[in-house]
């Protein structure tokens, strides 16, 4: 998988802080691991509601707007290293 960066350690802190994610450390998220679903043995499991919480607390730190009704919002959530790409390249 691979090490978080800076920017994902940061960006998994938040997650983390945001979701109330008890069982899981920001550092043990790892970068490519997908964020939703729960067939993915590496996945976080995350859902709908997480989604919005964690754009909610993203628009707070770094002033970007993810929306609902974005195309790309699959990919941009699909794992960690995506939301961070995202978030301080935004296209």
């Amino acid at each position: 998988m691979g090490m978080q960066s800076q920017q994902e350690k940061e960006l998994a802190e938040i997650l983390v802080n945001a979701l109330d994610l008890e069982d899981i450390r920001a550092d043990e998220i790892a970068p490519e691991a997908p964020l939703f679903g729960f067939d993915a043995p590496d996945s976080l499991g995350l859902d709908s509601i997480d989604a919005l919480e964690m754009s909610l607390a993203i628009a707070q730190k770094y002033g970007v707007q993810l929306k609902a009704d974005d195309e790309n919002n699959r990919q941009i959530f699909s794992c960690l290293r995506a939301l961070t790409t995202h978030i301080h390249n935004p296209s």
